[in-house]
């Protein structure tokens, strides 16, 4: 009973127009096209971390040649938000959001133009050690769910890409 339930499902799923982004591992033209995409330094603390956790995701240092450049701009933000009577601050909120653009250097074309951004809370204590260590800790975390959020819609913009040019190839 519950291989038939199994089997019902996998049809199901296959019938429904579903399919992994990674189909075909390594050699999926969304691996392939990740593991091309060159991302030039970024400025700041942040914006090396961004890197860092980019290149861990796309498969940066692969074998694949260069094909894409992908621009990051961040904005690193740090504001207050809670205050108390005496007018020191109890809580921040660390935001980081990033513009980028993933271009073809062949082409020079633009393949995808988006945002990522996300913040986090921060309790603001007496000891400035906790509190600065608290910050960035919160920077650490954002640009891994910022690098999470851009290789996700980058992947996106390449399998869509993948699949404009079977297409245009079928139609030929």
């Amino acid at each position: 009973m519950r291989g038939g339930a199994v089997l019902f499902a996998s049809f199901a799923l296959s019938a429904c127009g579903l399919e992994p982004m990674y189909a075909g591992g390594s050699d999926a033209a969304v691996a392939q096209g990740l593991a091309a995409v060159d991302v030039p330094a970024i400025p700041g603390r942040g914006g090396w971390l961004v890197r860092n956790a980019l290149q861990d995701r796309l498969g940066a240092g692969g074998e694949a040649p260069t094909r894409y450049r992908l621009d990051v701009r961040l904005d690193d933000s740090l504001e207050a938000l809670g205050v108390l009577n005496d007018d020191t601050i109890s809580r921040e909120r660390r935001i980081l959001r990033a513009r980028y653009q993933l271009v073809d250097t062949g082409t020079g074309e633009i393949v995808l133009d988006a945002t990522a951004g996300s913040d986090a809370g921060i309790d603001v204590v007496s000891s400035e050690y906790a509190t600065i260590a608290a910050e960035q800790k919160a920077l650490e975390n954002l640009a891994e769910e910022i690098a999470d959020r851009m290789a996700t819609q980058i992947a996106l913009a390449l399998r869509e890409q993948a699949r404009g040019q079977a297409r245009g190839a079928a139609a030929q």
